[in-house]
């Protein structure tokens, strides 16, 4: 998922997503972070184009890990709760709070 698409996911609106997620989540998010940045090191991509390949590839790595352990726990690590445990007020009890 596109960052914006977890968030929506999670409910969160201006929240920090990592700050959301559980320890697992996080750990995958910085495995495909480091393996990103190691495969960069390793081909020295130049230009979007390639930058955007090496990026794929390290998210292909967290993939990967994710859908391995998946597949031994038997179900999915990915989850809607946050960290934080937000509850959000609608704007419009913020203003009748106001004018009381």
């Amino acid at each position: 998922m596109k960052a914006s698409e977890y968030k929506k996911y999670k409910g969160i609106r201006k929240e920090s997503l990592r700050d959301n997620m559980s320890d697992i989540e996080v750990a995958l998010t910085d495995l495909g972070e480091i393996a990103t940045r190691e495969l960069a090191k390793e081909h020295r991509p130049l230009g979007l184009k390639a930058n955007k390949k090496v990026a794929k590839a390290g998210g292909e790595v967290a993939k990967t890990a994710r859908d391995d352990l998946e597949k031994k726990l038997g179900k999915t690590i990915i989850s809607k709760n946050n960290s934080m445990n937000y509850t959000y007020i609608d704007q419009k009890v913020l203003e009748e709070k106001k004018t009381q």
